[in-house]
């Protein structure tokens, strides 16, 4: 019986969205548009979903804005990113990953080209067509080749880093996949300040896009995608200090302390199993003193990464207001997937690249200049709580981020609506008062939150609809309470799972034998995703670190080749010397 009243209400509610899709978003002058997107931020990361790290400028959004607690978005950033600009299945857009971890049998194929595609439009090229300026700075990981860039796909002004990611006080790289930091500005390599401190810079130049038009009356768009928190965590010392002691418990105890709070908010049932931490991870206390140390200082500098961020978000928001701006402003508040787990240390010879690119890891410095800082799958497991594992994997910890929609029109509540990344383009679309073509070459799968940002729906999708998503073999599809997973070596052992998410958010339970219909079920609504999406399968023995290797190891050749040519010739002329002092030689004697 309580079955069919959740189906019943799902349905009556689908009915208000779709009643409701007709009607106005906006009744007054079109709202502006600012998109901030942080980079690798965990579900519960910002103060107002239950981290320690202060971020009062983005909590005050959440507390006058929509909160979502079911929001998901894909386990790595160029995927999500293509999707949340254009409302489209990353692999219909053609980023269906990102170069770093593509392998060579897909290199070039539809949907994996890691560029947008032919009849892929963004919502800046709607927003724009529409009468909008439009702006983008900050990281935007999908492509700078002819016809890549944001000017190319409907950005008005843009500074943006095509990169997975770069170093946040100089323009350096950070893996040695780089070269160096590729920035560009309005379509051409940017002249860069030798010094500056990446979210600093990231608002510095949307105010001065925005003021430099000031004269004009159109609405805007502003797309904000900041470094933090991607590798290399860096920070101004400033910050780094206000969380002196915070994690010196360790990683166990802030994963226990994440998972209670998120109980306490009401983000988890009370009656729910928590995920253990993954095995083959370190204890806490199995690491010494000076690495312990080395770790919760590394936290420190996450923590205040995340509250520099919202000191300068704060900056933003501040500007509008001192134009009379922000009240007819949307805000849009969210990460691109779950938090970073790489420890690169390890990988060969990356410590060679640390030494000749001038980075270190040493306690006294850490966050700031030329530091190398990262938090690893220990503390990273701990900043995914509620869910289980982290970045890449269709995990919950890889998938489901926070969500925060404030601005005209939008109800304060907490909305606990299961809502998608896809979904965002169409919402900003309708709040604009623009349509969506019909006969587009590659339309939007998302759908519009408009329904439940209003109060005038609870759903977004009916019980009998899902939505999939994919990277690199990592694969998940939704379905009303339920979702399927499975994810690959090496957190992952490539079998299939169904697990009830609303009663076991940390997916301990597998459901996939208990309920074999609804199994059968689910994976024959994935393979049809699969399908009408051009998911393409994993080569035999796809390892993700291993690929990376491979693929920085192609990169640098690519980049340094003429070094090698010339070590070539010079061990040819060496070879060639000694050949012929040994013909002299021989002469002698003879």
């Amino acid at each position: 019986m309580l079955k069919l009243v959740k189906v019943l209400a799902a349905a009556a509610s689908c009915l208000l969205l779709a009643l409701s899709a007709d009607a106005p978003a906006q009744t007054g002058p079109r709202p502006n548009i600012v998109v901030i997107v942080i980079d690798d931020a965990g579900f519960t990361d910002l103060g107002a979903y239950g981290g320690e790290a202060r971020t009062p400028n983005i909590d005050a959004l959440a507390t006058r804005g929509a909160q979502f607690s079911r929001y998901y978005s894909s386990p790595l950033c160029a995927p999500s990113r293509a999707m949340l600009l254009t409302g489209v299945d990353a692999h219909r857009t053609g980023v269906s990953t990102i170069p770093e971890v593509l392998p060579p049998e897909h290199r070039g194929q539809p949907g994996y080209t890691m560029r947008l595609e032919p009849g892929v439009t963004t919502v800046a090229s709607r927003l724009r067509a529409g009468g909008y300026r439009t702006y983008a700075t900050g990281k935007w990981h999908l492509g700078h080749g002819d016809g890549d860039l944001p000017i190319d796909h409907g950005f008005d002004r843009s500074l943006v880093l095509d990169a997975s990611g770069a170093d946040n006080w100089e323009p350096r790289s950070y893996m040695p996949y780089y070269r160096d930091a590729p920035w560009f500005e309005d379509g051409a390599r940017a002249e860069m300040p030798r010094e500056f401190y990446s979210s600093e810079l990231i608002v510095d130049r949307m105010i001065e896009y925005l003021e430099t038009d000031r004269a004009r009356d159109e609405p805007f768009l502003a797309y904000v995608a900041f470094q933090a928190v991607h590798i290399p965590l860096q920070a101004p010392p400033e910050f780094t200090e206000l969380y002196e002691g915070v994690y010196d418990s360790g990683w166990e105890a802030l994963r226990d302390q994440r998972w209670r709070r998120a109980q306490e908010l009401g983000f988890v049932p009370a009656d729910a199993p928590q995920a253990p931490l993954p095995p083959n991870l370190r204890a806490w206390s199995d690491i010494s003193a000076d690495e312990q140390a080395l770790y919760a200082r590394s936290m420190q500098v996450h923590a205040g990464m995340l509250e520099s961020m919202d000191h300068h978000i704060g900056r933003l928001i501040a500007y509008l207001q001192s134009r009379g701006l922000a009240e007819n402003t949307i805000f849009v508040v969210t990460s691109d997937n779950g938090p970073e787990p790489s420890n690169p240390l390890p990988e060969r010879g990356f410590t060679q690249w640390m030494a000749v690119n001038g980075y270190t890891r040493e306690l006294d410095n850490l966050g700031e200049r030329r530091s190398y800082v990262f938090i690893g799958p220990e503390f990273a497991s701990a900043t995914a709580a509620p869910g289980a594992l982290f970045k890449f994997y269709t995990t919950e910890g890889g998938l489901h981020v926070p969500l925060i929609v404030a601005g005209p029109g939008v109800a304060p509540a907490r909305v606990n609506a299961r809502a998608f990344v896809t979904d965002i383009a169409p919402t900003l679309l309708e709040r604009a008062g623009l349509a969506v073509a019909p006969n587009e070459a590659v339309p939007m799968s998302g759908r519009s939150l408009h329904g439940v940002l209003s109060g005038a729906a609870d759903f977004v999708r009916g019980p009998d609809e899902g939505f999939g998503v994919e990277v690199s073999g990592n694969s998940a599809f939704y379905r009303g309470d339920y979702k399927l997973v499975r994810n690959l070596p090496r957190y992952g052992d490539g079998q299939w799972r169904l697990y009830n998410i609303e009663a076991d958010p940390g997916e301990t339970r597998d459901l996939s034998a208990n309920e074999p219909e609804l199994y059968a079920s689910m994976r024959a609504a994935y393979d049809d995703y699969a399908a009408a999406n051009g998911v393409l399968a994993m080569p035999p023995g796809y390892d993700v670190q291993r690929q990376v290797a491979r693929n920085a190891i192609a990169k640098q050749f690519e980049h340094y080749w003429w070094v090698l040519a010339l070590a070539v010739v010079a061990l040819l002329a060496l070879l060639w010397l000694l050949f012929a002092l040994v013909r002299r030689l021989f002469k002698r004697k003879s």
